[in-house]
């Protein structure tokens, strides 16, 4: 019963992020969802917080450096930084991850941006859909630990990002294929050991 209401919880907060992060629920709505998956998040409370000053001093920098700037979406997890969405040209893509390569605490960056324009919003709309419907099926395998998983999806590519062992992966990447509207699965994880995984599960 207490798993039971655990995997609810989990389920709920993990949607709510994610719709969140589309724009769909007020930041008032997500209050708890953000501090349950907190709670329960493998990196230190000093990275989980290093990894929003970079998300938001790197949105900040796209504004300057870029002539179109609103296509770019910036993740950071353990301080590696992902960027996802569609840059005018090669130029801003270059521009970007300079951008991001010059703030203090990242140790590394995945450039993903497609050379496309500003997505639409039925395709940005498509992606947050996608998402929330990766993140449930990770919630619902009984053999992962959904909430140390970050999910971005960009035009159907869903990029997976978290501090993982290889086991864990390996079945991530399995159950993100499953999902309908998932046209690709990169993943852009950290690896750690099956003790690490077991020492870091909240008791």
């Amino acid at each position: 019963m207490k798993n039971t209401a655990r995997r609810l919880t989990l389920v709920a907060a993990l949607l709510a992020s994610a719709m969140a992060a589309s724009g769909c629920l007020p930041l008032a709505a997500t209050g708890a969802a953000v501090g349950t998956l907190a709670a329960l998040d493998r990196r230190t409370l000093g990275a989980q917080t290093e990894d929003q000053e970079i998300e938001l001093k790197a949105s900040n920098r796209m504004r300057e450096a870029l002539k179109q700037p609103g296509g770019v979406s910036v993740t950071s997890f353990n301080r590696k930084v992902l960027l996802t969405g569609q840059v005018a040209s090669e130029d801003d893509k270059r521009a970007a991850e300079a951008a991001v390569a010059a703030l203090p605490n990242v140790r590394s960056i995945h450039n993903e941006l497609q050379v496309l324009g500003r997505p639409s919003l039925a395709a940005s709309a498509a992606d947050a859909s996608t998402t929330a419907r990766v993140k449930a099926a990770l919630v619902d395998a009984q053999d992962l630990h959904a909430n140390v998983i970050k999910v971005v999806t960009e035009s159907g590519t869903v990029y997976l990002m978290g501090l993982v062992s290889r086991r864990e992966a390996d079945r991530a990447a399995q159950v993100a294929s499953r999902v309908a509207g998932v046209q690709r699965v990169v993943t852009v994880f950290e690896y750690i050991t099956e003790e690490e995984v077991k020492r870091a599960q909240p008791q």
